[in-house]
C-alpha cells in the first residue's frame, strides 16, 4: 500500500540520519558505482557503512524496484537502502517497507501520458527497441545506438510534454518532464530537511548529472562516462540549489578519486570524515588496552605487558595505526558503536544507550583515560559468544596445549565453531580498517585462524603474529583437535615472533611441511623499568628487618600471579609443606605470601585448581600455625600496581614456578624494584619461563615438575647470606640492563613484519634475533 508522507511526518524523519545533531546521506547509483569495483573494495565499503549507521543510504538508479530487490536478495555486499530513487527519478520508495512515497511521485510524474501513449507516439522510430521484460513505472525505457539519437526523436518526446535521458551509449529513457534523479532527491531532501551540504552523491553515467547539479558533495567514478565528465567542471564547482528559494550558488564539492566503484565512494566518505580512513598499521588483539571498572574506563593495573607496550608505541611514535579489539556486550559495560574508531582520551559523550541492539549501537565509551591517546576499533561480541569462544575454546582446548598439558584439553565442537566465527568476524573487522598493503600485527593464540582468512581475502596485507604465550613442542601441538586447520592458517603469516628461540623453533617444527614457512623473530619483551623504579622510590619504606631487640623479622617469600594451574600454585604450597616437615626450625620464621587474583568470571577450567589450592592452604595453616603466625598469607584478589610494588620491596625471595610461561614480567619487576631502592633479594625462577633464557645465569632456576627440586631450590634461597643475596640481585639487575624498552620492542616488530623476506635470508636457522 502506498504511503503518504505529510510535511509534519517528513520533519521527523531525519532522526534516521542524525547522530550528534549532524545529517549524513549517501545517494548512490548502482551499476558502475555502488556495484562497481572488486569484491575487496565492495566489502570494505559495506563494512564501513555497517560501522556507521548514522550515514543514511539512498539508491538513485535507473533500475526498477523488482530489479533492486533481486540485487538485495542475491548480493550480500549491497547495503540496505533507507530510501530508493528508482526508474531514473520517476519513483521514490521507502526502503524499509518498499512502499511508494506517493506525495513525491505525484509531483515527479505530473503530466505523464502513460506507457501506451508514449510507445504509440514514438512507434515511427524503428531504431527504438523497447526493453521488454523490464519492469518500469512512470517511464518508458528503450535501447538506442548513439548514432541514432536525433533531434527529431527528442523533439517528438517534447511534443508529449515529457523529458528524456540517454546514458551509457545505450539507454534512452522517456520520463515525465519533472522526473530526474536530481529532482527526486531535491524533493526528498526538502521533505526530510536534509541540507545539501550533508549529502554526498555518487554516479558514473549521464543520467546522474542532475544529482551533481544540486550543490551536494559529489563523487564521480574514475570509470564514469566521458559525457558526464564533460558536463562537470574539472575542479568540481557544482551548482547548489536551495529547494526552498530556488536560488543557486557555486560550490566546490566534487571528488574525483582515481579508483572505480565502491573504492571511489569510500574514498570520498573518508575525505569528508564521514567514515574513518583505513590505516597503514593495524594491531589485532582480542583485549582492549583499557578495562571497565567502577563505572568507567581505566588503565591496566600494571605498566608492563603487551597492552602498555603497545600503548607506548602509539604515544611515542605518533604511529598511524588503529587497535582492533573485541568488546564484550553485557548489561554493565558501555556499548561503543560497532567498529567505531576514536581517539581514546578525547572527550566522549557520557550518555550511553543500552537498548540499541547490534550492530547499530551509537553510544561511545565514556571517560577513557587521557593518557592512552590511540584510536580503538571495537568489535562488539555478545557475552554468550565470548563464553564459548574464550572461556571454552581458548582456555579449555588451546591453553592446555600451550602449557604442555595436553591431557587437560577438552574438545567441544560447539565451542570450536564459536572460535571459528569469532576469528572470521575479527578478520573482517581488521580488513575493514586496513589500508591496501597495510601491516597487520596479530597477538596470541586467540586469533590463530585470522591469518588464513586475511591471506585469502586480503593478499595485499603484511601479516605478523607475536606469541606472548609459549609455543608448544610439535608433538603437543599435533594433539590439538584442529591442528591441521591451525597449521594451514599460521603458514599464511609473513612473520611470527616469540620471546625465546626455543618457542620459535617449536613453531617452525610444527609447521614443517606446510605450503610456506613464515619468517620468525625472537624479541624478548622487557618492562618499563623507569616506571617501576620511579614508583619503587616513592613508596613508604618497609619496616626494618630487625625489631628493637635485634631479632630478625620473618623472611617473606612472595609470588604474584593470576590463578592458573600453569603457574603451579598448588605445587608451591605442597613444597612449602615439605620444607616445614623437613626443616621444622622454619616454623614461625618465614611467610609465603601468594597474591593470586582469580581469572575472568566464567573461566571454569581453573575451578578445580582454586578449590585444591585453597584446601591445601587451609590444611597447611591449620597444621603449622601458632598463636601469631600462619605459614601462608593468601591474597586472592587484584591489587593496584603500587600495592604490588610494596610487596616486591618487602619480599626476601620472589618465587616463580610456572610450568610454562611466555616471559614472566613479574620477575623483572621484582629485580627493578629492589635494584632501584638498594635492596637485596633472591629470584627463584622456573626454568620453563621465558625469562629464564635471559636471567637464568643469575637466578636460582627451579623445575616445578620436580617436587624435590622445588623444595631444594627454595631451601637454597633461604640459606643465602645477605652478602650473597646482594651479589645475586646485582647480577640480575645487570642482565636486566639488556632489556629494550617496550616501545622499542614494538617498533622493531612492526618493522620486522614489513621487512622483505630477502633481508632475512641467510640468518642462522632463519630466525632473526633482537
Amino acid at each position: 500500500m502506498a504511503s503518504l508522507v505529510s510535511d509534519a511526518q517528513a520533519s521527523q524523519e531525519p532522526s534516521t540520519a542524525r547522530v550528534g545533531g549532524g545529517v549524513k546521506v549517501l545517494v548512490t547509483d548502482l551499476d558502475g558505482t555502488l556495484l562497481g569495483g572488486d569484491s575487496t573494495d565492495r566489502r570494505r565499503l559495506r563494512q564501513a557503512l555497517d560501522r556507521h549507521p548514522e550515514v543514511t543510504v539512498v539508491f538513485a538508479t535507473g533500475r526498477s524496484l523488482p530489479s533492486i530487490e533481486r540485487i538485495l536478495r542475491q548480493d550480500p555486499l549491497v547495503p540496505s537502502p533507507r530510501w530508493i530513487i528508482a526508474d531514473v527519478g520517476a519513483s521514490v520508495i521507502d526502503g524499509t517497507d518498499r512502499s511508494h512515497v506517493d506525495i513525491l511521485e505525484n509531483r515527479l510524474r505530473h503530466g505523464w501520458p502513460g506507457h501506451q501513449r508514449v510507445r504509440e507516439h514514438l512507434s515511427h522510430f524503428p531504431e527504438l527497441v523497447y526493453q521488454d521484460g523490464v519492469a518500469q513505472e512512470g517511464r518508458c525505457s528503450f535501447f538506442l545506438r548513439p548514432e541514432q539519437l536525433s533531434e527529431e526523436l527528442t523533439d517528438a518526446v517534447r511534443e508529449l510534454g515529457c523529458g528524456w535521458t540517454y546514458s551509457a551509449d545505450r539507454y534512452f529513457d522517456v520520463l515525465p518532464a519533472p522526473a530526474t534523479k536530481g529532482n527526486a532527491l531535491a524533493l526528498l531532501a526538502h521533505k526530510l530537511q536534509w541540507p545539501m551540504d550533508s549529502i554526498l552523491v555518487a554516479g558514473d553515467s549521464l543520467n546522474d548529472l542532475s544529482l551533481f547539479q544540486l550543490g551536494a558533495h559529489g563523487v564521480i567514478m574514475s570509470n564514469a562516462e566521458p559525457a558526464l565528465r564533460e558536463q562537470l567542471p574539472e575542479h568540481g564547482a557544482g551548482t547548489r540549489t536551495d529547494t526552498s528559494t530556488s536560488t543557486s550558488t557555486g560550490i566546490d564539492t566534487i571528488h574525483r578519486p582515481d579508483r572505480p566503484g565502491a573504492a571511489g565512494i569510500l574514498s570520498a566518505l573518508e575525505n569528508l570524515g564521514w567514515t574513518e580512513r583505513p590505516r597503514p598499521v593495524v594491531i589485532g588483539y582480542h583485549r582492549p588496552p583499557v578495562r571497565w571498572a567502577d563505572g568507567q574506563w581505566q588503565q591496566p593495573l600494571s605498566p608492563n605487558g603487551v597492552l602498555p607496550a603497545l600503548q607506548g608505541m602509539f604515544s611515542t611514535d605518533s604511529l598511524d595505526a588503529v587497535w582492533a579489539t573485541a568488546l564484550v556486550e553485557d548489561d554493565e559495560a558501555p556499548r561503543p558503536h560497532a567498529g567505531h574508531q576514536h581517539e581514546a582520551g578525547l572527550p566522549q559523550e557520557s550518555g550511553l544507550p543500552h537498548d540499541t541492539g547490534l550492530p547499530h549501537e551509537t553510544g561511545l565509551p565514556a571517560s577513557l583515560p587521557h593518557e592512552i591517546g590511540l584510536p580503538l576499533a571495537f568489535l562488539p561480541v555478545a557475552s554468550a559468544q565470548w563464553t564459548e569462544y574464550f572461556h571454552r575454546a581458548c582456555k579449555e582446548t588451546l591453553w592446555p596445549a600451550l602449557m604442555s598439558q595436553p591431557d587437560r584439553m577438552r574438545d567441544s565442537a560447539s565451542a570450536w565453531r564459536h572460535y571459528e566465527r569469532f576469528n572470521a568476524r575479527f578478520a573482517d573487522h581488521i580488513s575493514a580498517h586496513a589500508a591496501r598493503g597495510a601491516t597487520v600485527w596479530l597477538h596470541d593464540y586467540n586469533l590463530w585462524l585470522v591469518p588464513g582468512i586475511l591471506h585469502d581475502a586480503r593478499p595485499d596485507l603484511h601479516l605478523g603474529f607475536f606469541h606472548h604465550t609459549p609455543f608448544p613442542p610439535p608433538d603437543t601441538f599435533a594433539r590439538i583437535p584442529a591442528a591441521e586447520q591451525l597449521r594451514h592458517s599460521l603458514a599464511c603469516l609473513d612473520w611470527a615472533g616469540f620471546h625465546t628461540a626455543t618457542f620459535a623453533d617449536h613453531f617452525r617444527q610444527a609447521l614443517a611441511g606446510a605450503r610456506r614457512t613464515p619468517r620468525t623473530g625472537v624479541h624478548p619483551l622487557g618492562i618499563d623499568r623507569r616506571a617501576v623504579e620511579d614508583l619503587a622510590r616513592t613508596r613508604i619504606t618497609p619496616a626494618p628487618r630487625h625489631d628493637h631487640h635485634g631479632r630478625r623479622r620473618l623472611t617473606l617469600i612472595l609470588s604474584v600471579e593470576r590463578l592458573d594451574y600453569a603457574k603451579a600454585p598448588l605445587q608451591k604450597v605442597r613444597a612449602l609443606a615439605t620444607l616445614l616437615a623437613e626443616n621444622p626450625e622454619f616454623r614461625g620464621q618465614l611467610t609465603f605470601r601468594l597474591v593470586c587474583p582469580p581469572p575472568e568470571p566464567g573461566i571454569r577450567v581453573h575451578d578445580t585448581t582454586r578449590a585444591d589450592l585453597e584446601r591445601a592452604i587451609t590444611d597447611l595453616n591449620r597444621l603449622w600455625h601458632t598463636e601469631n603466625w600462619e605459614p601462608v598469607d593468601y591474597i586472592p584478589r587484584s591489587l593496584s600496581f603500587a600495592e604490588v610494588v610494596d610487596h616486591y620491596l618487602t619480599a626476601d625471595v620472589f618465587w616463580v614456578t610456572s610450568l610454562q610461561d611466555g616471559m614472566n614480567l613479574t620477575a623483572k619487576e621484582f629485580i627493578a624494584a629492589h635494584s632501584a631502592t638498594g635492596r637485596s633479594g633472591v629470584l627463584v625462577l622456573s626454568r620453563h619461563a621465558g625469562a629464564a633464557s635471559q636471567l637464568g645465569t643469575a637466578a636460582l632456576l627451579t623445575d616445578p615438575n620436580s617436587p624435590e627440586d622445588l623444595v631444594n631450590t627454595l631451601r637454597r634461597a633461604l640459606a643465602m647470606t645477605p652478602q650473597e643475596r646482594s651479589a645475586h640481585l646485582t647480577r640480575l639487575a645487570t642482565l636486566l640492563d639488556e632489556d629494550q624498552t617496550p616501545a622499542r620492542w614494538a617498533r622493531q616488530i612492526v618493522t620486522a613484519i614489513g621487512r622483505p623476506a630477502s633481508v632475512a635470508a641467510g640468518t642462522e636457522d632463519g630466525i632473526m634475533h633482537y
